[in-house]
């Protein structure tokens, strides 16, 4: 099978790109918007930036891969709040190429959508719930949705959250970004009222892996299986890796003054992936004891 990776240089791609080569020996072919891959396999890859559609069209062209997988996303939510053009291009428009390309090519489009598509009032949320989504990031990912919902091509939609990991020159994620605070003594303010799973990279990229494997379509639900505060988590993280629970501090989401708004009670029920895929992912202790021997603590 041919998989071709957009966005393979973000911790997602570089996730779901390190299980294919480990697991598979399916071809692969990487893609992201910078020159060169961070990533050492010998696979092939293309500077893309998706929101060219006649790149996207001629690449695709090129090697018509049997799936499409899309890991390229603008995920900074406040920014998309001031961003829009910006933002919906890559997010809307370059999935929408994606479509055009995968028709013509008859390829599979895996896509990653966000519990953000919900207003976070009635959580955790399964696959049928209804959409209600109150920041422009939501409603970009809702209309990427959508236009694969109404496409007429094979897709699958994984809806994940508040991913962390480790990979080649990341950005900081949640949990990367409290260690290094933690670690140099510096108190951290962390909300006690956002309510949600967190997904250790590895198990999304796992799951990814086994929508491709067994070829199903539709929706579905991949994250950590236990819902918590973004505040416990903290306190989970002081536990595995022997930092001061004191510098934890308890704030409100109110209190940051965040651009875009938030699904305070939010998180995904996962019933779907486990039975259908056997998807069984870490809960958020056994994540974070993988991710203290992964940064070599």
């Amino acid at each position: 099978m041919k998989i071709f990776i957009t966005g393979s240089n973000g911790l997602l791609g570089q996730a779901v790109t390190s299980i294919f080569t480990r697991e598979t020996d399916h071809e692969l072919i990487l893609s992201s918007v910078e020159e060169n891959s961070y990533l050492d396999y010998n696979h092939t890859y293309c500077e893309l930036d998706i929101t060219s559609k006649e790149d996207v069209k001629k690449l695709i062209g090129y090697y018509e891969p049997d799936i499409i997988i899309n890991c390229a996303a603008f995920t900074n939510v406040d920014k998309c709040e001031t961003e829009r053009e910006l933002s919906w291009k890559i997010n809307v428009d370059g999935v929408k190429n994606l479509i055009i390309a995968a028709k013509k090519y008859d390829s599979k489009i895996i896509h990653f959508s966000t519990d953000y598509v919900f207003d976070g009032k009635n959580g955790p949320y399964t696959e049928v719930s209804k959409p209600n989504p109150v920041s422009f990031y939501g409603r970009e990912k809702l209309a990427s949705e959508n236009a694969l919902i109404t496409s007429d091509i094979n897709f699958a939609i994984i809806r994940t959250l508040v991913l962390y990991g480790i990979g080649n020159k990341v950005k900081p994620n949640f949990a990367l970004w409290m260690i290094e605070e933690l670690r140099n003594n510096r108190p951290v303010n962390i909300v006690t009222d956002q309510i949600s799973n967190m997904t250790m990279i590895d198990d999304l990229a796992y799951g990814a892996m086994k929508i491709a494997e067994k070829d199903v379509t539709g929706i579905y639900n991949i994250s950590g299986p236990d819902i918590l505060s973004r505040y416990d988590f903290a306190l989970k993280l002081c536990e595995v890796f022997k930092y001061n629970p004191a510098l934890v501090i308890p704030i409100t989401t109110d209190s940051l003054k965040q651009p875009a708004p938030r699904p305070l009670n939010s998180g995904l029920i996962i019933l779907k992936a486990q039975s259908e895929l056997g998807f069984n992912p870490m809960d958020s202790l056994e994540g974070l004891r993988l991710l203290k021997v992964q940064l070599g603590y």
